[in-house]
């Protein structure tokens, strides 16, 4: 955000230096002190927190749809309350994310549109040549070319409402599995794909949890220790590594890494679309649950058409190895939880005698028993 927002060739910097309006520059706390005594503060949306208690007579947010923690807009808007009219300017490619959407439908909301194409005085003829060529007529050109608001593909496995009703914010207390979904790119030029990294969790009671969505475009020694950490902090049980596009090579990446790290390889025989069916089923019976938000992943989720779609759903493949290893065994898990009741609070299974969650104490009552049976029927 500095390097681009702040420093960047057409950032506030630059632009303010023309001016000679700028006093000093503290690039280390992200502080500008104008010559008419106002400061700007620069703060990432990756740290909520920090904006609590700073006041404010405006703010300008960029790339607000891609911000995986739209909380930090709501940490904004209490501290934005100086002045007469105190108010925000958002710059972002208009993905159909909640909070844009909600945005755009107040009245004291302003839209401003504009293109690529508009700006083409300033940008590489020969860029624009290309990206006319290959996205023009496309959602993702009208989207991120023309900035266009658009809906939930129709031919899309899901859809933004879904996700959404099953969203949580924090993690359960504890996993019966959890697993790293890996769809590796062999190659790291400009024009090579992403590895896809996605962390899931499975809980006893038959539930899905989208923990990380670490997914990068890097070297193959660079996306291997990415998924690493991923396993370590998320206490992960193995990999899950597709293998198509590299074979014994990704085994041999992760484990120069972590000699120790247990992997799974895994061979895509059938098409992208009859491998994801099954798991956009669990989303439909409302099993599957994004802990906070991925907007990369959702937007890729919900963009992509089977049999229609070019571009490689790196972050969705992800997703689909992982959660198609931890759905294979569920079988015999719903066998197990026929077996108990579950503590509503910490979801670990009981005796179907108890009224008392033995590990964290919390009441389970007959309805609570009733109802959460039901639910693993």
């Amino acid at each position: 955000m500095r390097d681009t927002c702040a420093e960047g060739v057409s950032g506030i910097v630059s632009v303010l230096n023309r001016y000679q309006a700028i006093k000093t520059y503290n690039r280390s706390i992200g502080e500008i002190t104008l010559t008419n005594g106002s400061k700007i503060k620069l703060f990432s949306a990756e740290e909520p927190d920090r904006l609590r208690g700073p006041q404010h007579h405006g703010a300008w947010l960029d790339e607000l749809a891609a911000w995986e923690k739209p909380d930090a807009y709501d940490q904004l808007q209490f501290g934005l309350r100086l002045g007469n009219t105190p108010q925000v300017v958002i710059t972002t490619t208009p993905r159909p994310t909640k909070i844009i959407k909600d945005l755009i439908s107040r009245e004291t909301t302003y839209v401003t549109r504009g293109s690529t194409f508009e700006n083409s005085d300033n940008l590489s003829q020969s860029a624009l040549v290309e990206m006319q060529n290959r996205y023009a007529g496309t959602r993702l050109g009208r989207q991120e070319l023309f900035g266009e608001i658009l809906d939930d593909n129709p031919g899309a496995l899901w859809n933004r409402a879904q996700i959404e009703a099953t969203r949580v914010q924090s993690e359960p207390l504890a996993f019966t599995r959890v697993v790293v979904g890996i769809d590796p790119a062999v190659t790291s030029g400009e024009e090579s794909d992403s590895t896809g990294i996605v962390t899931a969790g499975m809980t006893a009671d038959g539930h899905y949890y989208i923990l990380a969505d670490d997914t990068l475009k890097a070297s193959p020694d660079a996306w291997a220790r990415k998924a690493i950490n991923a396993f370590e902090l998320h206490k992960a049980d193995r990999i899950i590594a597709e293998t198509n596009n590299g074979g014994d090579l990704v085994v041999h990446l992760l484990q120069q890494v972590n000699p120790n790290v247990p992997v799974k390889k895994v061979t895509a025989t059938r098409g992208k679309a009859v491998r994801a069916e099954p798991i956009a089923s669990l989303y439909e019976q409302g099993r599957v649950h994004h802990v906070g938000y991925f907007a990369d992943l959702e937007t890729e989720m919900c963009e992509w058409e089977p049999g229609v779609s070019l571009k490689s759903p790196d972050r969705m493949d992800a997703l689909v190895w992982a959660l198609t290893e931890l759905s294979e065994g569920s079988a015999t898990m719903t066998a197990l939880a026929a077996m108990a009741v579950f503590c509503p609070n910490c979801k670990m299974p009981a005796p179907k005698s108890s009224r008392v969650c033995p590990r964290c104490g919390s009441v389970i009552g007959d309805s609570d028993a009733s109802a959460i049976n039901k639910s693993n029927a």
